[in-house]
């Protein structure tokens, strides 16, 4: 037989514990951009910050989406993988899953537009500190919710290791 339900175990585990660390690391990233980046380009003048942006959106790009995806797919993954199985964690990756999916949601809901905005200079620049105020209340919201996907990702790691009663 090609399966056996222990290999099907460590597998669930990796997939969990591998959405745990992305997870973790999505909501640090998404932190550190909110309280280290955002301030220091509230610090730059309209010209400087449009400046740092035009060379540096593409390095966002590359660096969030992955983590963002990769987060989404991996809770969305084990949430499966829990419920086929119908472990007790499962309802908790659902929570991490459904929470990382509203974090790439916000993007198509605010965030494409307002970086597209960024990197076309189309926001004038006596109106760039509301834009960026904006900008990181947005954002501030994606952390709130990125590290609630990832309390639930570790409650439904807690949940899915506790001893079972007979």
């Amino acid at each position: 037989m090609w399966y056996r339900p222990a290999m099907g175990t460590k597998v669930a585990s990796t997939v969990a514990f591998v959405s745990v660390v992305l997870l973790g690391m999505t909501a640090g990233a998404m932190l550190a951009e909110a309280a280290v980046l955002v301030p220091y380009w509230q610090s730059l003048s309209a010209t400087e910050f449009f400046d740092w942006y035009g060379l540096h959106a593409g390095l966002l790009v590359d660096f969030y989406s992955p983590l963002e995806v990769g987060s989404a797919v991996g809770a969305l993954a084990t949430a499966v993988l829990s419920s086929v199985r119908s472990r007790p964690d499962a309802r908790a990756w659902w929570i991490a899953a459904v929470l990382s999916l509203l974090v790439i949601g916000m993007f198509f809901m605010f965030f494409e537009e307002a970086n597209a905005e960024f990197a076309d200079r189309s926001v004038p620049g006596a109106e760039l500190p509301a834009a960026l105020g904006t900008w990181a209340r947005w954002q501030w919201g994606r952390v709130a919710i990125g590290i609630a996907a990832f309390v639930a990702a570790l409650a439904a790691m807690r949940t899915g290791s506790a001893p079972r009663e007979n």
